[in-house]
């Protein structure tokens, strides 16, 4: 498995809800994260403190970047995802787009040291629910059993029923930028299997129309 260099970077954003999170980390001893509450202000701001998080190190200390792409608000994770590309394609360096649902899950196995199924609900519109479904196996492998999808209560709750294993169901918050951490981690984990991370291949993932 291969290993960041040490003087080597990776960078996650994470702007799908009025939250900002931001990370950078060398996967060694340098670790730096920040969660900002910027609401409508995100959109202005958000250059700015990419600009202060990721000093003292430059952009061309950056081997891969990560974003959160949603499910989430609008336009927010727009944003994210068009800031993200925009940095990987003038770097030509991978971008891995996580998803929010799978970012909740692995917080939850971090935490907990659980190999369960891991189902995730976040409430969205028009009395829906976007959900997913996610296991770290025994072996180590981080595994999506259920892509994100939108469903109706009643359609996730037979799902649910449906499972052959047992299962931990989790009820994502309002705010959920404190994940930032997650999503660079398993963007690590793609970039260790050396997946390709092309930045015209990540897009937001909103689930469902916005108006």
């Amino acid at each position: 498995m291969s290993f960041l260099p040490p003087e080597k970077y990776a960078l996650a954003l994470h702007t799908t809800t009025p939250q900002l999170g931001l990370a950078i980390t060398n996967f060694a001893q340098d670790n730096r994260q920040q969660i900002w509450d910027l609401g409508r202000s995100l959109s202005d701001l958000l250059h700015k403190y990419l600009q202060e998080i990721i000093q003292p190190q430059t952009w061309q200390d950056l081997a891969f970047i990560a974003v959160a792409k949603g499910p989430g608000g609008f336009t927010g994770t727009r944003i994210g995802v068009v800031t993200a590309r925009t940095l990987a394609q003038q770097l030509n360096i991978p971008l891995y787009g996580i998803s929010n649902l799978a970012a909740i899950a692995y917080d939850a196995v971090m935490k907990n040291n659980t190999n369960q199924l891991l189902a995730v609900e976040m409430e969205a519109r028009r009395e829906k629910l976007f959900v997913g479904i996610y296991q770290l196996s025994t072996e180590g492998d981080w595994q999506c059993y259920l892509p994100d999808t939108v469903m109706t209560t009643e359609a996730w709750q037979e799902t649910l029923n449906s499972l052959k294993s047992p299962y931990k169901l989790i009820k994502a918050p309002e705010q959920i930028a404190y994940t930032v951490s997650d999503v660079l981690k398993l963007a690590y984990l793609q970039w260790q299997q050396k997946q390709e991370g092309n930045w015209s291949e990540v897009i937001p993932f909103y689930g469902q129309h916005p108006v």
